[in-house]
């Protein structure tokens, strides 16, 4: 195949053999949909492409690719290119590792700066060079060269006269979110990533990271209720049924554990129908509870301010936050099943009154409870805390909501 070759038809509005475009276009699909569209590229032009993008997102790309095309792109690809893709895949999927590019620049400390000087005049040609790498014969990062540096700096002296020594880096199996802390107020455009003995084995974008960080907590709202993080608004719909449909199923499964336990006090429904008028009300208040506890959660984990030990003390916040709040709104129900029951010329009016304040209370704590430690548990297990929880949260707050509402009017009124 050549560069002029037809694309097989797709169903996404692709930029013509433009690579910065096409390389644009790929970074909005899903990481299925790109990877077909790189599997009907010409080999140039595929290898072209995947340099443009993410790292991140060439080695998710890749990761979808059979095995022999990925040879077959790997066979056109420069060798330190294809050893980069390989090292970099063996990383964690949120790690640093995987949004290394390969080392460029990297020069001795005995090199002069008139030497290295003309090798960056020919490098700039074909790549963008920030900062000169200086390593030890066993590849070790001992120091780093700014472009000024070098530019003012008398040819004759060494890299290592001019060099800034023990430079920032991070590590390829550090998370990124542990990584934009560190690298929250240096603003470099460039980072150098070395392994434990220290060997520079990849550099990292400032903008790479970023790109990242942002594109993971914008799929966060998603994976709350069962998206997969990889559907875009360009994915098929066959695709968007099979990543959401499972979640629904799910869903409309803990859906039955609620609609069980209202079932259980049928006849206490029957005979006081104005109990039904106030189960959503219930449940809605109590699951906005749930929900604002589990977004101030997954927030925390987010940024990495919930630390080791900090658990029990969260829980507890938000069990104090359901109980202050479930008692103002608490209040405010009873005032209107009261008001409601007394139109109907209910006998119980103030006992039905003192019930909902009650289970408003009790289920708002439960639901606060809950919005936290779902997404520990969740975390705990090895899971991703925004994996779903909402669904998990809805059924616990439905639960305790109706089932405590229920039982308390089943005991003091029937």
């Amino acid at each position: 195949m050549d560069a002029t070759t037809k694309r097989p038809e797709n169903p996404f509005q692709l930029t013509p053999l433009d690579p910065d475009k096409l390389a644009a276009d790929l970074a909005r699909m899903g990481t299925r949909e790109a990877a077909s569209v790189v599997d009907g590229l010409s080999d140039r032009l595929a290898v072209d492409v995947l340099q443009r993008v993410n790292p991140a997102v060439a080695s998710d790309i890749l990761g979808h690719l059979d095995e022999i095309r990925r040879k077959q792109l790997f066979a056109n690809t420069p060798i330190a290119l294809t050893q980069q893709w390989t090292l970099n895949r063996t990383f964690d999927e949120d790690s640093i590792g995987r949004l290394m590019e390969a080392p460029t620049a990297v020069f001795r400390p005995t090199e002069t700066v008139g030497a290295a000087s003309e090798q960056v005049k020919e490098l700039v040609k074909k790549i963008f060079v920030t900062y000169c790498f200086v390593c030890d014969a066993d590849g070790k990062l001992v120091g780093i060269v700014t472009m000024r540096d070098l530019l003012v700096s008398d040819d004759s002296a060494t890299l290592a006269d001019i060099m800034l020594k023990n430079p920032f880096h991070l590590k390829p199996d550090m998370p990124l979110m542990d990584a934009m802390k560190l690298v929250l107020n240096r603003h470099f455009p460039i980072y150098p990533v070395c392994n434990d003995a220290g060997v520079l084995i990849g550099l990292v974008r400032g903008q790479a990271m970023f790109e990242e960080q942002a594109y993971e907590i914008s799929a966060q709202a998603g994976t709350m209720v069962g998206v997969d993080k990889e559907e875009r608004l360009a994915t098929p719909w066959t695709t968007s049924l099979k990543f959401r449909h499972p979640w629904l199923q799910l869903n409309l499964l803990t859906a039955f554990i609620a609609a069980a336990v209202v079932g259980i006090f049928q006849n206490t429904i029957d005979n006081i129908v104005i109990l039904a008028l106030f189960l959503p009300v219930l449940a809605g208040q109590s699951g906005n509870t749930g929900c604002q506890a589990l977004a101030v959660t997954l927030r925390g984990m987010t940024l990495g301010e919930l630390k080791t030990g900090s658990e029990r003390p969260l829980v507890a916040k938000e069990a104090l936050l359901g109980l202050l709040n479930g008692g103002l709104v608490g209040v405010t129900a009873g005032i209107g099943m009261f008001v409601v029951a007394t139109m109907q010329n209910n006998p119980n009016a103030f006992g039905l009154a003192f019930i909902v304040m009650v289970a408003m209370i009790g289920s708002c704590v439960i639901s606060g409870i809950s919005g936290a430690l779902i997404p520990l548990t969740l975390r705990r297990v090895g899971a991703d805390p925004a994996t779903a929880s909402s669904i998990f949260l809805t059924t616990a707050t439905d639960v305790a909501s109706m089932g405590l509402f229920l039982t308390l009017a089943t005991m003091m009124l029937m």
